[in-house]
């Protein structure tokens, strides 16, 4: 025994619908952030911002269960 629990079938489909739910939330607030960034006075720190949401949410499909 190795002592680590075995991934079923369920856990896989709820751990990649989690990491979808994730990423779709990054990319909107990414979209938020860029709208605002138009309308500020200081759209540079916003820009950046949204600039992490974009790039959260292409790395979090790549995590499994064996990072966390």
């Amino acid at each position: 025994m190795s002592g680590e629990p075995e991934t079923t079938p369920e856990f896989k489909r709820g751990w990649d619908a989690a990491l979808l739910a994730a990423r779709d939330w990054h990319e909107a607030q990414a979209r938020k952030t860029l709208v605002q960034s138009r309308r500020s006075r200081f759209p540079k720190n916003l820009e950046r911002e949204a600039e992490v949401h974009r790039k959260s949410a292409e790395l979090i499909v790549t995590l499994s269960p064996d990072d966390v």
